[in-house]
């Protein structure tokens, strides 16, 4: 399945993966020194192809260069950072 790499969207407050026309994101908001991760969806039919976590890891990425701590109120990002403790540094 391939992808173009995660692409941040700053006009849209997301990062997004486009894979086979589809488009999968991450939507955040960002505060001065944080930023909040609400909300990762991927299409159906992109599940089970590690979509979500190529965009959670891209974001907490993108936190750590920042040097922004992270909120995560998205239920798929708090899962993903308890099953990579690498980036646990990084919740406020």
């Amino acid at each position: 399945m391939p992808d173009e790499g995660v692409a941040r969207n700053d006009s849209e407050h997301r990062f997004e993966l486009h894979v086979g026309g589809k488009i999968a994101f991450l939507s955040y908001r960002q505060r001065p020194q944080e930023i909040v991760m609400v909300h990762t969806e991927v299409p159906p039919e992109l599940e089970g192809h590690g979509i979500g976590g190529k965009l959670a890891r891209a974001a907490l990425d993108y936190a750590r260069q920042q040097n922004l701590k992270v909120a995560a109120p998205c239920p798929f990002v708090a899962e993903y950072i308890q099953r990579h403790p690498e980036y646990s540094d990084l919740l406020r």
